[in-house]
């Protein structure tokens, strides 16, 4: 009986392997392209907010987009970030105040931080293995259909979640990576793992030169 159980285990692990290798191919080359069946309201939006000028540059972004769109907005920063959510929740209230309904529409997360400032790289594995987990979690609490992120540690183990998603087929999430103006001449380093690993749908720079040197990623302009 052990015996067929391990024989029977050999033969579908390959093929378990052989079908997640085929969808994995399958994400990689649909990812970027337009859906002609995804809903154009009433999307599920995860905006990703960071300390320093992460979040000023994401607000900045985020002013810009269809509200009518992104009706669901869920913003989530690390657990030590307050200040961030504090900016958006001003944010939301502005909208209210203007006439618009939107604050029934927004949620603040908080997630926990993959490494932190001056944090050994020994320690940090253990750190970003929770972010990891903590983050997963999340994603398929809300199951974002798009995905908005700049460059903060924290949004890459949020990517990463909705990556590992869409491959298993549990959901569809549009990453749009749009890289700091302070990156001038290279990217950082949640930034560069996106590229590299092709995680982000569509790859935003706001400088020509650093465009050059990554030529899948679009350069934008000067968003700031």
């Amino acid at each position: 009986m052990g015996l067929d159980a391990l024989a029977a285990a050999c033969c579908v692990l390959p093929v378990l392997i052989s079908l997640l290798a085929v969808r994995l191919v399958y994400v990689l080359w649909r990812s970027g392209q337009p859906s002609s069946g995804s809903p154009t309201a009433g999307l599920r939006c995860l905006i990703v907010l960071g300390s320093g000028g992460h979040t000023a540059e994401m607000m900045n972004i985020v002013t810009a987009i269809q509200k009518d769109r992104f009706t669901s907005r869920y913003y989530v920063a690390a657990l030590t970030d307050n200040m961030s959510l504090q900016k958006a929740q001003v944010y939301e209230q502005s909208l209210i105040q203007s006439g618009e309904e939107a604050i029934k529409n927004a949620h603040f997360m908080q997630i926990y931080r993959s490494r932190e400032v001056g944090q050994s790289y020994i320690t940090s594995i253990a750190t970003t293995l929770l972010a990891t987990l903590h983050a997963m979690w999340l994603v398929i609490r809300i199951r974002p259909q798009v995905i908005f992120c700049n460059g903060p540690g924290t949004c890459f183990p949020l990517c990463v979640s909705a990556f590992i998603l869409k491959v298993l087929g549990l959901g569809w999430s549009s990453i749009f990576y749009i890289e700091s103006i302070a990156r001038v001449k290279k990217l950082s380093l949640s930034g560069l793992l996106l590229y590299k690993l092709r995680i982000a749908d569509q790859f935003f720079v706001q400088w020509p030169q650093l465009q050059q040197q990554y030529p899948r990623a679009y350069c934008a302009g000067r968003l700031m």
